[in-house]
């Protein structure tokens, strides 16, 4: 091996890069991650004792959301903050009646209370239905009152990773379900390992539906970010480094993304996913509303920090809600047929992965 070169190796594709070559292929443009992992660090600082505004809404962003668009915006008023949707950040092709992005609303509002809490400001959730809908966070000042799911915010993570297969004992279930109890919402865990496996197949089922659809390939891609440079540059999308792959320039990652991604090989990717998971939580609203949907992203933000909290990880695994046709087999087979499940979140204990990036709280202000 010649010193100065580095091989890049992806999906089967090797790429050399070395001196000038390392400068038209744009690797010396790409950042470092050096630089990546301490900016990400610093957005998820551990909350000051008595934050500004901004500071709550930073710890706020640090909700998960549909890939990684972070679909909302911040409006302070006297005694409340508005929580509102943006629908310029609207994933249309997979998320076409918006489900997603008002799921993302209440996981940023459960974010926001609990961080306001942890530091003097208690308040209440409501879901407002004027106007385009959102939230309202109403706050006053009160005794601090911290939780272990407030610790767990600045370092929950969605881990698109295979995990180690250990159970999780009954106890840390029961502590996983109390923890997600929210009026209007049903959360059904499932860990026996044939129930896991015919889950699996509706995953795969509905992956192979989406991959064959250039659209959704299309938007998919286009929230891919495949270097530490366009992923700090935007603060948003999907961090490929998050998901094991190495950093490329970003023509050579889409070029690469575009030859590699198909089904058979997702599909046996999510397969491992599963079967190395120890268990899967799936979340229904009683009803197919904003409201509700908000209270889905609030349920299923307190079960991944309190999976954070237990040592856990999680990622979603929505094929089986994205894909309309799936849905009334995965209802039926968590005792719910007839209503829509909401989100599908497996967990287990696995490594951690780097972090993705947010946009500060100046550019998600109302």
């Amino acid at each position: 091996m010649v010193m100065g070169r580095r091989a890049l190796l992806v999906g089967g594709v090797a790429v050399v890069a070395g001196g000038t070559g390392a400068a038209w292929l744009g690797v010396r443009g790409m950042g470092s991650m050096d630089d990546y992992d301490a900016t990400v660090a610093q957005m998820r600082s551990v909350l000051s004792a008595q934050p500004e505004l901004a500071e709550l809404v930073r710890y706020a962003t640090l909700a998960p959301n549909g890939h990684n668009t972070q679909p909302w915006r911040f409006r302070p008023g006297n005694g409340r903050i508005d929580i509102l949707p943006d629908f310029s950040r609207r994933t249309p092709v997979v998320d076409p009646d918006d489900h997603h992005l008002f799921v993302s609303l209440g996981g940023t509002a459960e974010n926001l209370a609990l961080a306001g809490a942890a530091r003097g400001r208690p308040g209440e959730i409501a879901f407002d239905p004027s106007g385009p809908g959102g939230l309202i966070f109403s706050h006053d000042e009160g005794p601090a009152f911290g939780s272990v799911l407030f610790d767990a915010i600045p370092v929950r993570q969605s881990t698109r990773a295979d995990y180690d297969g250990r159970p999780v004992s009954p106890a840390d279930l029961s502590s996983l379900a109390a923890a997600a109890q929210m009026p209007g919402v049903d959360v059904i865990l499932i860990t026996d390992r044939p129930q896991i496996g015919r889950l699996r197949d509706l995953v795969i089922q509905g992956n192979t539906a989406q991959l064959a659809d250039a659209a959704f390939v299309r938007e998919l891609r286009s929230w891919i970010r495949f270097n530490p440079r366009q992923a700090l540059d935007t603060g948003d999308g999907l961090f490929s480094v998050a998901s094991g792959n190495p950093p490329l320039p970003t023509w050579l990652g889409s070029a690469i993304f575009d030859a590699t991604f198909k089904p058979k090989p997702e599909n046996d990717k999510y397969a491992g996913q599963l079967d190395t998971s120890a268990g899967v939580a799936v979340f229904v609203g009683e009803r197919e509303d904003k409201d509700h949907w908000t209270r889905v992203g609030r349920s299923s933000q307190r079960f991944a920090l309190q999976a954070t909290a237990l040592g856990l990880k999680c990622a979603y695994i929505n094929q089986p809600v994205e894909v309309a046709a799936l849905r009334p087999e995965l209802a039926s087979m968590v005792g719910v047929a007839g209503r829509r499940p909401d989100l599908v979140m497996r967990f287990g204990y696995g490594p951690t992965l780097p972090y993705s990036a947010r946009r500060p709280a100046r550019l998600v202000a109302a």
